[in-house]
């Protein structure tokens, strides 16, 4: 994809992103989709395609829940996306939970965990000679199922 490409890509992304996200706050009645934010959009190089990742607080559950009320929302937000935006093609959308916040926070937990352990040095120094053996290792990747 060259460089013009692929900022048209970006640039429609945020416009799409913006459009659903009025669209959910504003226009979407379903309950399944209260509390749900859409946090990224990334649309296929043809542009035929956008997956639309969506954030929420709640359990798999809830998850399933926002993922039929979607579902059922995905032919109105093509609808209005073609209204309010000019494309010759609007793309078919594919509703996605965005696990990066998950991941993250994971993420920030083990590093907690590493600090805590005098794996990591918090000054951004080396952590000292010897202070990371392998069983000490070994023993901070299997707790809380980390070693993901």
């Amino acid at each position: 994809m060259n460089r013009k490409s692929f900022e048209r890509n970006a640039r429609l992304e945020g416009e799409i992103r913006a459009v659903l996200a009025e669209l959910l706050m504003f226009s979407v009645k379903d309950p399944r989709l209260d509390s749900v934010s859409i946090s990224g959009i990334k649309l296929s190089p043809d542009r035929s395609w956008a997956d639309v990742f969506f954030s929420l607080f709640g359990d798999e559950e809830r998850e399933r829940q926002a993922g039929d009320g979607f579902t059922a929302a995905s032919s109105f937000f093509r609808r209005e996306l073609g209204r309010r935006m000019r494309l010759r093609v609007v793309p078919q959308l594919k509703f996605k939970r965005d696990t990066s916040y998950e991941y993250g926070e994971r993420m920030d937990r083990l590093f907690h965990r590493l600090h805590e352990d005098g794996v990591i040095v918090s000054d951004g120094g080396e952590a000292p000679e010897g202070s990371n053996p392998p069983e000490k290792r070994n023993s901070i990747e299997s707790k809380d199922g980390v070693d993901d």
